[in-house]
């Protein structure tokens, strides 16, 4: 994975600089964290629904 980012720093300058691989990740991480976006949101109906399911079942068996 490869992203691009572009952003000011502390003396309001303009940087564009490449992040790869886990960085990449990361930044894009922490993108969704500012957009409102949950991993879940990236996951397919089948792997939402598989999730969504298990974490209910985890709820019921942790409240007996």
């Amino acid at each position: 994975k490869r992203v691009k980012l572009r952003y000011l720093n502390y003396q309001g300058e303009q940087i564009e600089e490449w992040a790869e691989g886990m960085y990449a990740v990361c930044i894009q991480h922490e993108m969704d964290h500012l957009q409102g976006t949950l991993f879940i949101d990236h996951l397919s109906r089948l792997k939402r629904s598989y999730a969504i399911n298990k974490v209910k079942k985890a709820k019921k068996r942790d409240a007996a």
